[in-house]
C-alpha cells in the first residue's frame, strides 16, 4: 500500500520587520550548514520572543533595547508553564541564547547600528545530575514489559523490543534513533553508524550482541509488515509504515517505563543516563563513554562520574580509614580504653 504524502502548507509573508529578519537569519544559518533540528529550534525559541514584542507593539529592530530584553528576560523567568510550574534556568537559558546570536548576527549584518544582547547576562546554569537512572535489572525489567507481544507474534512488540535494547546498548539520543537507515546498521560486526548526530558529526559505535540480534530478528520478521511504499530505508517504522516523530518515540518508551512501575520516570533519555552509568560502574573510560554517547567535550560525559554512586562506595569501603575491621565488641572496649587514658592524662 502505498504512503499518501501530506502537501506542505505554502509559507505566509512575514508580519513585521523583526519576523523577516529572522527568516533570513534562519535562511542564513542553512546555507551554512546548520542542521534542519538547530534551524527547528532557533525559529522556535526566537518564535516566542517575536510573539511577546507583538503583544506589546515592538515590531522594528531598532525598537529592542538592552531594556527591553532585560524586561522579556524577567517575563521568561515568571513565565508558567500549562502544569503550573517554572521554567527551568536551562529552558530559560535555551529561550536566551538564540537571542543573543540573533543580535549578534544583525549586527554584523548591518541591521542594526549596535548589539543591544551583547550585554545581556545569561542566567547562571549550576550542574544537574539526571533526575533518574535504571540499575541493570531495572532496565531487564523495563525491556521485558515487551515480553508477551512479541510471544504473541505482534510486530509492534518485536519493533518496540528491538529499540529499547538499541537504546539500552548504545545510548543513542532519539533523534538518533528516527533517522537511522538500513545501511547504517553492520549486524555482522554489531556497530551502527551515527551519521549527522549533534553538532553535524558521524560516529560509528558497537551496537552489542544482543541487541543486533533483536534488530536483525525486527528486520526479517516485522518491518516487512510494516513497510510501505516508497520504502525510505528507515530502520525503526511506525504502524502507519512512516519514520517515528520523537514525541511518539518518546511516549512508547516512557510507556514501557511506567508499566515497570519501577517508581522512576523518563524515556529515551533515561536508557542513554543507564547505559552511560552503568558502563562506568563496570570501568569503562570516560574517554570511551564519551565516544559512545557523542559528546565534543569530556566534561559532559563527566557528569556520569557523580552519578555511578556504586563504585564510589566500593572504593571508599575498601580505601576509607574509617572502615570497620573489628567487631562491635572489640570496638567498643578500644573506645573504652582510650577514654580512660584521656582521663589519666595530665593537664
Amino acid at each position: 500500500m502505498a504512503r499518501v504524502r501530506k502537501r506542505r502548507k505554502a509559507p505566509t509573508a512575514p508580519a513585521t520587520p523583526l519576523a523577516a529578519l529572522l527568516e533570513k537569519h534562519l535562511e542564513d544559518l542553512a546555507v551554512r550548514n546548520y542542521s534542519e533540528y538547530t534551524v527547528k529550534n532557533r525559529r522556535v525559541h526566537i518564535g516566542f520572543f517575536l510573539d511577546w514584542c507583538n503583544e506589546r507593539g515592538i515590531t522594528e529592530p531598532v525598537e529592542v533595547t538592552r531594556t527591553v530584553l532585560e524586561s522579556y528576560q524577567r517575563h521568561v523567568f515568571h513565565y508558567r508553564k500549562k502544569n503550573g510550574e517554572p521554567l527551568s534556568f536551562t529552558g530559560q537559558h535555551d529561550r536566551l541564547v538564540p537571542l543573543r546570536v540573533w543580535f549578534r548576527w544583525m549586527a554584523r549584518q548591518h541591521h542594526i547600528l549596535h548589539n543591544p544582547a551583547s550585554e545581556l547576562e545569561l542566567p547562571r546554569l549550576g550542574m544537574r545530575l539526571p533526575k533518574a537512572v535504571l540499575t541493570a535489572a531495572e532496565a531487564e525489567q523495563v525491556i521485558e514489559q515487551t515480553s508477551l507481544a512479541v510471544e504473541q507474534g505482534d510486530p509492534l512488540g518485536l519493533r518496540d523490543r528491538a529499540i529499547l535494547e538499541t537504546l539500552y546498548s548504545t545510548g543513542m539520543r532519539r533523534l538518533e534513533l528516527v533517522n537511522l537507515k538500513l545501511w547504517d546498521l553492520d549486524l555482522e560486526r554489531a556497530t551502527v553508524t551515527i551519521r549527522q548526530g549533534k553538532g553535524k558529526k558521524d560516529r560509528i559505535i558497537p551496537l552489542g550482541d544482543r541487541a543486533a540480534a533483536w534488530v536483525r530478528k525486527y528486520l526479517d520478521e516485522s518491518r516487512p509488515h510494516l513497510a510501505t511504499e516508497p520504502d525510505d530505508q528507515i530502520v525503526f517504522l511506525s504502524n502507519a509504515g512512516e519514520p517515528f516523530s520523537l514525541d511518539y518515540l518518546t511516549e512508547m518508551v516512557r510507556g514501557y517505563v511506567e508499566v515497570a512501575d519501577l517508581g522512576k520516570h523518563g524515556a529515551c533519555h533515561l536508557f542513554r543516563h543507564t547505559m552511560a552509568t552503568l558502563m562506568l560502574e563496570g570501568g569503562a573510560d570516560t574517554r570511551f563513554i564519551q565516544a559512545m554517547l557523542g559528546h565534543a567535550d569530556l566534561k559532559t560525559t563527566q557528569i556520569y562520574t557523580h552519578v555511578a554512586i556504586r563504585q564510589l562506595q566500593e572504593i571508599h569501603r575498601a580505601t576509607h580509614p574509617a572502615k570497620l575491621k573489628r567487631d562491635k565488641q572489640e570496638l567498643l572496649k578500644t573506645l573504652e580504653a582510650e577514654a580512660q587514658e584521656e582521663e589519666e592524662e595530665p593537664s
